[in-house]
């Protein structure tokens, strides 16, 4: 590794207060995110470069026409009750009155008018919240464990950690149009809550000679094709984390996959090259990335603490079964002895305007203002006095918000489906509801169980993450002759066991929708009646395999007597009807040559606004990206593939390398690869933006001599993705 400067990282209590440089930042985009919607509507900008904008921007093509999902970005799943209450106004006022939780720990709007998105990002960054690269191939929200900061099991608080890979990646150019988005996850103990396996980078907190690290996990992912994510590191310290996954999202820019986007996540990279190659050139990309030691200035980290209280104590209050549920499903114990961290179930993350708004005002007089959006769409209250637990639970009960089961069998998480997504298959939302009402009235007793989680999604892809439950389902369909009869694949054992061990699920077999209640009731039965003491599901499934259930469930899997109602889905009045649309990271459409060219224009504009700035890396990484686009263009009017970076660098060489005026550069590969074998300086900085500014300039004249008055070649999109 090369040596750097030691540069340590303010932090500037990101997402709890809108400081003045990250406002202007915010107020830019919106700004921004207003011109290119009004030269979208000119017809001045392609459709397909205009999706991908608006993507980095969070805002993502509903099912429905004319309306879009508006997606903001809370690192950590952090809020606080000032932000609720913004989004809740904003909800009522552009959406739908509805706040929708995520996996993801973010806050989604639904059904929002285009023109009205740069309005909603002007009052987001009012109290310190983005939606930027919330969407699109990007570096995604960084997630956390909720109980980051109280765990009593953690060896130190993981938030300023996450909180500084957040902003280090926070509108940097490596990051803003990869192949495919890059997830990275924080747990907060050895026990992976944060589900760091399933991600594309996951960290856990380890303590080696005093020294703050983290085991280092990479190239996990669900979907289509669950990989559990390799261990890269035992132990790294904390100063090196940044600087590790900047090199790596390099690496994946590069190489990765750009054309068949099934095959464009990282984990297929570290696939395809194996862990070893991939960490060796990690470790060869370090000489651009500098500083390599990178401190964290954890002391800039200020907790949120809780309020004092002055009311009655717990002895006072009668003796009220819901009181005694809620308090052993819905509270837990922090590293703070007098304090709890108090659940709140939000059904399916679907949370009223007016609910959230009558929370917020709560939040101040019980707890730290310092609300976490959990992976299971949760919302979880922390630095809470014990001896206000009856009174917050009669107030959260008067808002309807103290329903028991926080985390357990009975807090169903599932993705929006077939109710605003292109690529829902089923109807995910609907069946959740049925699948709750049906385990609280057949298996009351369950209703503390924690062992058990049901993760739901509407098609393969896992936005329900059901690959990583103990039962998960995910949307399908099974023909019968003409007709098609809703589904859901069965999959079991996946998710965190009690000891502390994570699994991807297996799929055991497609059954149609209206018979998985009944599924449940024979896996629960079987679960149940034949246990082990003390023996958890997930190692009761392992003891008895996966033939053994399916076996259990197969008469359930026959179509000779399906009934007209199985033919419907749940919650649909009509016989069912496949309509998958296509999702907004894919699909072909037509473009031009000399607009991709235009591409790289943009992209040297903002080298020079980076130069300004002193931001040499940035400027570098600009520069970089407009050689290798203006290659890729002048590789697609031979009408060649551009799949990835290092095929588009080696191709232009072969086709262009040795023509007039290529020749006067040299070899491209080194030209494009000194990006990753020298450091950021300024002086590389300005000669690589001049080169690229020469280099775009001579490409374009070579361009309009081989039209000679001609109209620009079609191409099509699906060749230019990288």
């Amino acid at each position: 590794m090369a040596s750097g400067s030691f540069n340590l990282i303010n932090l500037n209590t990101v997402n709890t207060s809108a400081n003045h440089s990250t406002l202007q930042a915010d107020l830019t985009d919106a700004i921004e995110l207003e011109e290119r919607i009004k030269a979208y509507r000119r017809g001045s900008i392609e459709e397909e470069r205009f999706k991908h904008f608006r993507l980095t921007r969070g805002v993502y093509g509903q099912r429905q026409l004319g309306v879009h999902m508006f997606r903001t970005k809370l690192p950590l799943g952090r809020i606080t009750s000032a932000q609720l209450a913004m989004m809740a106004t904003l909800s009522d006022r552009y959406a739908t009155g509805n706040l929708h939780l995520t996996t993801r720990q973010n806050i989604q709007f639904h059904y929002v008018k285009l023109e009205n998105t740069p309005a909603i990002w002007e009052a987001l960054a009012s109290v310190g919240v983005n939606a930027r690269e919330a969407c699109g191939n990007t570096v995604r929200n960084i997630t956390a464990s909720p109980f980051a900061g109280i765990d009593p099991e953690e060896p130190f608080d993981v938030s300023p950690y996450a909180l500084a890979i957040y902003n280090h990646f926070l509108r940097n150019p490596v990051c803003q149009e990869m192949g495919r988005k890059v997830k990275m996850a924080f747990s907060s103990s050895v026990r992976d809550t944060a589900y760091g396996y399933f991600h594309d980078f996951g960290f856990i907190p380890l303590i080696q000679d005093g020294i703050h690290g983290f085991k280092v996990v990479i190239g996990g992912g669900l979907g289509a094709q669950a990989i559990v994510a390799e261990t890269a590191f035992d132990y790294l310290p904390a100063d090196q984390i940044i600087s590790f996954t900047e090199a790596a999202v390099r690496v994946f820019d590069r190489l990765g996959e750009r054309e068949k986007r099934y095959k464009a996540r990282m984990k297929y990279l570290v696939q395809k090259l194996g862990k070893d190659a991939f960490l060796e050139l990690i470790q060869q990309e370090m000489i651009a990335v500098s500083p390599v030691i990178q401190p964290i200035d954890t002391q800039s980290w200020k907790p949120a603490g809780g309020p004092e209280w002055t009311g009655t104590s717990t002895s006072g209050f009668p003796s009220d079964p819901a009181y005694e549920t809620w308090l052993q499903t819905n509270v837990y114990q922090q590293k703070n002895n007098n304090r709890k961290a108090v659940g709140i179930k939000i059904r399916l993350g679907d949370l009223s305007s007016e609910k959230a708004l009558l929370l917020a005002q709560l939040i101040p007089a019980y707890a730290a203002d310092d609300v976490r959006i959990t992976v299971t769409q949760d919302l979880l209250l922390r630095e809470v006095h014990a001896d206000a637990l009856p009174s917050l639970f009669h107030d959260l009960r008067s808002i309807g918000l103290a329903d028991p089961g926080f985390n357990t069998i009975l807090d169903v998480t599932a993705c929006p489906g077939t109710d605003t997504c292109n690529l829902g298959v089923t109807n995910s939302t609907a069946i959740s509801h049925e699948i709750e009402a049906h385990l609280a009235r057949r298996f009351p007793l369950l209703v503390t169980n924690r062992d058990i989680q049901i993760k739901i999604s509407g098609c393969m892809n896992s936005c329900g993450q059901h690959m990583a439950a103990q039962i998960g389902l995910h949307g399908s369909s099974i023909k019968v002759g003409e007709r098609i009869v809703p589904a859901m694949q069965l999959v079991l054992g996946g998710g965190l066991d009690p000891s502390g061990v994570n699994y991807i699920g297996e799929k055991v077999i497609k059954l149609p929708t209206k018979r998985i209640l009944r599924a449940f009731d024979l896996i629960l039965d079987d679960y149940l009646n034949h246990r082990e003491a003390v023996e958890s599901f997930n190692q009761y499934y392992y003891r008895t395999g996966k033939k053994h259930f399916y076996y259990l469930l197969r008469e359930l899997a026959e179509t000779d007597s399906l009934t007209e109602e199985e033919f419907r889905d749940w919650g649909q009045p009509a016989e069912y009807v496949q309509a998958i649309g296509v999702g907004e990271c894919a699909g072909a459409a037509l473009d031009v040559i000399g607009s991709i060219f235009g591409d790289a224009e943009q992209r040297l504009t903002k080298a020079v606004e980076a130069l300004e700035e002193g931001y040499w890396a940035g400027a570098i990484y600009y520069s970089y990206n407009a050689l290798v686009i203006t290659a890729k263009a002048m590789l697609l009017a031979k009408d060649q593939h551009c799949n990835t970076h290092a095929g588009i660098i080696e191709d232009f060489q072969e086709h262009y390398g040795l023509t007039v005026p290529f020749v006067h550069y040299g070899d491209f590969t080194v030209l494009a690869g000194a990006i990753s074998n020298e450091e950021p300086t300024e002086s590389f900085a300005l000669r690589h933006y001049e080169t690229a500014r020469a280099f775009l300039h001579d490409a374009h004249a070579l361009r309009q001599q081989q039209l000679q008055g001609h109209k620009d070649q079609l191409v099509i999109t699906e060749y230019y993705k990288a």
